[in-house]
């Protein structure tokens, strides 16, 4: 499903991140902890998260325990923050660069593309970390930028019929990411 809030899109990446060379159930499992453990993915309290704040996380059971991961978040925060400041909003700079609306996809679903390429290739250069064109393909597919859903499955015709961003502007901004499905632990 498409995703327009900026802060649930950062959460959604960060949680993409953590899932790299894991399986997407443990990110699950444990999406709840890592939401208590990073401020409920608030970047402007996540950006002033120090080295004690990271030793800290590493000695947390409940999370992901990688400490170039959570060094990641971290710092995806203060990237987040500084677009921010520029007067840049995350949401509406990554649909532009996806045309504005849902890429419909058909065939065969790729692990990468070229919007993948280049939007991980300005992440980077912005100072995220952990968005490799991988990792941002399959967070694009799950903020719903790239609809890859089988033409028999029921979420495609509702994903395609998705209100480009323009049209949503005026409307305020729900926190979609909490439609994501939750764990049975």
């Amino acid at each position: 499903m498409p995703i327009y809030n900026s802060r649930s899109l950062w959460e959604l990446l960060m949680l993409e991140g953590f899932q790299a060379g894991l399986a997407w159930i443990v990110v699950l499992r444990k999406r709840e902890a890592l939401r208590a453990a990073f401020r409920q993915f608030d970047p402007a309290k996540v950006a002033r998260f120090g080295e004690r704040d990271v030793v800290r996380l590493l000695e947390n059971p409940g999370i992901i325990r990688s400490r170039a991961k959570i060094e990641a978040v971290i710092g995806g925060a203060r990237a987040y923050l500084e677009m921010q400041q520029e007067g840049g909003d995350f949401s509406r700079w990554v649909w532009q660069m996806a045309g504005g609306k849902p890429i419909q996809n058909s065939g065969p679903v790729p692990a990468t593309s070229p919007l993948a390429e280049k939007i991980s290739k300005e992440l980077k250069r912005r100072g995220f970390k952990f968005v490799g064109p991988v990792i941002v393909y399959a967070w694009m597919q799950a903020a719903g930028i790239v609809n890859d859903h089988a033409p028999d499955c029921f979420r495609r015709s509702f994903c395609a019929r998705a209100k480009p961003l323009k049209a949503r502007a005026r409307k305020p901004q729900r926190d979609s990411i909490s439609a994501l499905p939750r764990s049975e632990n």
